[in-house]
């Protein structure tokens, strides 16, 4: 089991973690970290509990937004999707009757 140190506004914090995910936590401390250097710039000085669910509010603002684009782009991608699928079915239509054709003038004597 892995463990990680990370600093927020100065505080340390030791995360336990699964081994290899070390450097994935300390990234995240960090990202964690500048929002929290952010959110003093921006508010001042507040206490920390207040800071922390600050914190969590701005992360979950963000997440929500990224699946809304997410959302988003996935329907397009589908609507797109179904265009292509359309014009696919359109031309193998064509190409069936061709070679129906084909095939029938082959038959005549």
């Amino acid at each position: 089991m892995g463990q990680v140190s990370i600093s927020i506004r100065g505080r340390q914090y030791q995360i336990a973690c699964d081994d290899g995910q070390e450097a994935h936590l300390a990234r995240l401390g960090r990202y964690l970290d500048q929002q929290a250097e952010d959110l003093v710039k921006q508010a001042g000085s507040i206490n920390e509990p207040l800071m922390m669910v600050m914190i969590a509010l701005t992360i979950a603002d963000q997440l929500t937004d990224a699946n809304e684009k997410i959302d988003t782009l996935t329907a397009d991608a589908v609507a797109a999707q179904a265009q292509i699928d359309t014009g696919t079915a359109g031309v193998l239509t064509t190409l069936a009757k061709r070679i129906e054709d084909i095939a029938a003038s082959l038959e005549r004597p």
